[in-house]
């Protein structure tokens, strides 16, 4: 079995967006932030045929916390940084339940994992995050057959999307991104209280600066904008983990959101051309999903970060939100209107 150690190479607040260019670059706008071999980051902003860099040192972590007789339940898990995320934390020690929506590719990924760390007490469960009753069943075998849920970490996502909605009626990347693990939480929560010291991990992105909340057209009905519909849903990620840490003080549960970087996975597929050139001109640049994974595996095992529940992380530290992410009576609303969404009573 290798060494259970994690390294962060470098990167973070990376945010790429497009305006439709129909393969004109004229009229587009893309931000990338770049890791390159050395320990900076540079930022390029391209607009217009004007191309600005800017650079700033990144930061790096590493830790070899076991995890032996932990259980931790990781959504997405079969794909990109979760999957990264997952066979980190089974190097530790922990026994991993991966919440996937496609069984095949789940047990495919859990095979290789098995293989790569030795670590046999790994195993899948159907979760499509899209569907309240897929969730409610999936919460109701882990109530059931789990013993305690030390980590939680709501992984999983979706990312400007053609628009549609979920089974429930709610726009999907709302609905998968924030409400799905709203709902997971919420059916969890008993369960994960009682094997504290806990911990609840939600990545997020700094897409969450890109826009605000839609209270009055939440589900993108007058008009759907994919990339602000993405931006919304990791805002309300972000607040809900301000919401939930308050209403956790003194539970022994602690809540982090995240920014895991811009990362080389499947993520990209639902991007337009332009972004996805782009994207393939600066591979050498962005995350791996090794190296994307690492500021979630940080807020998982990093010891001492109690204090700082409730905060947003990038690179493996703290990192500052947007206004609108720390802004208490948004996110006391948006607690109310996800609640009321759901059909849940949580204070």
């Amino acid at each position: 079995m290798r060494n259970a150690r994690s390294r962060l190479c470098g990167d973070d607040n990376l945010g790429a967006s497009a305006e439709p260019c129909g393969g004109d670059w004229r009229g587009t706008s893309v931000w990338l932030s770049l890791k390159l071999p050395t320990d900076l980051k540079v930022e390029i902003h391209y607009s217009g045929g004007i191309m600005n860099c800017r650079s700033a040192c990144c930061n790096h972590w590493s830790s070899e916390e076991r995890l032996d007789g932990k259980t931790v339940i990781i959504t997405g898990a079969n794909t990109g940084i979760g999957k990264e995320t997952a066979r980190d934390l089974a190097r530790r020690g922990a026994r991993i339940v991966m919440a996937c929506r496609d069984m095949e590719r789940a047990e495919e990924a859990r095979t290789d994992i098995l293989e790569d760390t030795g670590n046999e007490n790994i195993i899948i469960r159907k979760l499509d995050l899209s569907d309240t009753k897929s969730i409610r069943a999936f919460a109701q075998i882990i109530n059931k057959e789990e013993k305690q849920v030390n980590i939680l970490i709501n992984n999983a996502g979706i990312m400007m999307c053609p628009y549609s909605k979920t089974v429930d009626g709610f726009e999907m990347q709302f609905g998968v991104n924030h409400l799905g693990h709203v709902l997971l939480t919420y059916l969890l929560l008993d369960l994960i209280k009682c094997s504290a010291p806990a911990r609840i991990v939600v990545v997020a992105s700094v897409a969450h600066t890109w826009t605000g909340l839609r209270l009055d057209d939440i589900n993108s009905e007058t008009s759907y904008d994919a990339m602000k519909a993405y931006g919304q849903s990791k805002l309300a990620n972000v607040l809900f983990v301000r919401s939930l840490a308050k209403r956790l003080q003194g539970t022994g549960v602690s809540v982090f959101s995240l920014h895991p970087g811009v990362v080389q996975s499947d993520l990209w597929r639902h991007q337009h051309q332009c972004i996805q050139v782009a994207v393939k001109i600066f591979r050498i640049f962005t995350k791996t999903t090794v190296e994307g994974a690492q500021t979630t595996i940080f807020c998982a095992v990093e010891q001492g970060l109690e204090s700082q529940s409730g905060n947003y992380f990038s690179d493996c530290a703290p990192a500052r939100c947007s206004r609108a992410a720390a802004n208490d009576d948004l996110a006391q609303t948006l607690w109310e209107v996800s609640c009321d969404m759901l059909g849940i009573t949580w204070q």
